[in-house]
């Protein structure tokens, strides 16, 4: 057995979108596992915002469905799956998961190629990396303001850089994209998407602290530091997720309810 297929037998469903009941530890395990086995394997972190969205987009739903392991990035999501009867052991977002393989890329000398951001903070991002975690070796970078006629071109310097494992830096649908177009491509073992995480290893976007983290107010923190662009997101966003959630909770109630004979 494969681990995608291993991963998709013990797999919960949260309103619809498959989520894998993984730790930061054995989803990092997992992605390690896959490098030096040289299987291939998708990583996707799902939080409210994606999952609102996978409403609208079939094709974002579908490439998120088809990876080969799908973690909750967001304490709404986890939320949610408590409420709803499908129970998971945490939270494991995108940026706390790159982090992790970081560090096993320098222990096991294995290769990263980074992917996505501002030419300025893919830079800083991974001179920042390379000072925190001592002996990693970069396989690669290329910032994200590329047009769809380089692509091909990208793809195959990923493939001739011998990386061990894709971190892609894009907005979402486009990195989900990405992947989807050139997934057969990349000789690449482990790949996954990071949203804006080499802006926040940059130093030029700060963190929630860690209550935020976990009370699930990283949205809040997010807002107070940018309102103006925020604000209409999280306030549609989070509308829709939580009509979505009453309606699951109903639905549940009325399953679970007892059949009147009379």
């Amino acid at each position: 057995m494969t681990v995608a297929q291993d991963q998709r037998a013990v797999r919960r469903h949260v309103l619809g979108c498959p989520v894998d009941p993984v730790t930061l530890d054995q989803a990092a395990d997992l992605a390690v596992r896959a490098m030096h086995s040289a299987s291939r394997m998708q990583h996707c972190a799902v939080n409210t915002a994606k999952l609102v969205a996978m409403r609208r987009n079939p094709e974002l739903a579908a490439d998120v469905t088809s990876s080969d392991l799908i973690t909750a990035d967001g304490m709404g999501v986890v939320l949610a799956a408590r409420l709803t009867g499908q129970r998971l052991p945490g939270r494991v977002t995108g940026i706390d998961l790159m982090q992790k393989l970081m560090g096993r890329c320098a222990q096991d000398g294995l290769r990263p190629y980074l992917l996505g951001a501002r030419p300025h903070v893919l830079e800083k991002a991974a001179s920042r990396l390379a000072a925190q975690f001592r002996g990693l070796r970069i396989a690669g970078l290329q910032h994200g303001y590329f047009s769809p006629g380089e692509e091909a071109e990208i793809v195959s310097a990923i493939n001739a850089s011998g990386a061990d494992c894709l971190f892609v830096a894009l907005p979402t649908p486009a990195k989900e994209r990405f992947l989807a177009r050139h997934g057969q491509a990349l000789n690449v073992p482990f790949v996954m998407g990071v949203g804006g995480s080499f802006d926040v290893i940059a130093g030029h976007v700060r963190r929630a602290p860690r209550w935020m983290q976990g009370a699930g107010l990283e949205w809040v923190y997010r807002l107070c530091q940018e309102p103006r662009r925020m604000w209409r997101r999280y306030l549609v966003t989070n509308s829709i997720f939580a009509v979505l959630l009453c309606r699951a909770l109903a639905v549940r109630a009325v399953a679970a309810s007892p059949v009147s004979d009379q």
